[in-house]
């Protein structure tokens, strides 16, 4: 039985995942700390007065709603959460009370970025899942960024151990979108966090038996999105890929084009 602590946040995908992870076997999740939201990007757009990332964004929220909803609502809580401030999974209390608890494992999905001491204290131990495959998107909207850009072959999951950069820790196994022709975003994004649910726990239970893989080369064209870079004109883009046929063309040359797109994919978690 893996001791785990899982650092997270507060929205729908978050308490589906912690409480996937609390549900599977072999896992003991002995306390979940989960971020509270300073404000939400709909919330923002609607105060600029955005339509177009408004409907984007609530568009998000009813499939969010949709595919995690009735699993949040239903399933019993075993992962001991506990709400803390955005930012407070750095702060001395709660860096004691994680060492107090004596975890295997400490892992993260949508938390804030993870400082010493705590950091340093699990060194080896702090997995993290990020959501877009590395090295070739990083940032955020890692997985927004491929579909604006005309290359759904890069949206996808990257397990990796955490250290202080911006999804530069060793990667452990990446997960490739599940697509199918009629998409939309939201529902490649969502699929693609109930794989992630699916994935994780196998990575914690079977964490002692990882070796280091061959991680993929970095790109010569790597690409690093942050917050700011978010605008109407790219998600104005985005759904005019998808009604100029983005899904269908990428559907048709998907082999041609993963080949030319590499994952990890650890030998020990495809068994």
């Amino acid at each position: 039985m893996k001791r785990i602590v899982v650092l997270t946040s507060s929205e729908l995908r978050h308490d589906f995942l912690r409480k996937a992870i609390a549900l599977a076997d072999g896992i003991d999740v002995v306390r979940t700390y989960c971020e509270g939201l300073s404000g939400t990007t709909l919330d923002k757009v609607k105060q600029e007065g955005d339509e177009i990332q408004v409907r984007h964004l609530e568009a998000r929220d009813r499939s969010e709603r949709d595919f995690f909803g009735p699993f949040v609502d239903l399933a019993p809580d075993e992962s001991n959460p506990k709400s803390v401030d955005r930012g407070a999974i750095n702060d001395s209390d709660v860096f004691e009370e994680i060492t107090s608890l004596d975890p295997d494992l400490l892992v993260a999905y949508g938390c804030s970025i993870v400082e010493d001491p705590l950091l340093s204290a699990f060194e080896g131990r702090f997995l993290n899942v990020h959501l877009g495959l590395s090295p070739y998107y990083r940032g955020t909207g890692t997985n927004f960024w491929p579909l604006v850009n005309g290359e759904p072959e890069f949206v996808g999951a990257t397990f990796m151990h955490l250290d202080d950069g911006i999804d530069t820790g060793e990667v452990i196994h990446q997960l490739r979108a599940r697509i199918h022709p009629r998409d939309s975003p939201h529902e490649i994004g969502n699929r693609l966090i109930s794989d992630v649910a699916t994935v994780y726990p196998e990575v914690i239970r079977k964490f002692d038996e990882l070796e280091p893989v061959e991680n993929v080369p970095e790109p010569d064209e790597a690409k690093y999105y942050e917050k700011s870079d978010y605008s109407t004109e790219a998600t104005r883009k985005l759904y005019e890929n998808f009604d100029s046929g983005l899904i269908p063309e990428y559907l048709a040359e998907r082999e041609e084009r993963i080949e030319a797109a590499p994952i990890v994919e650890n030998p020990v978690l495809a068994q």
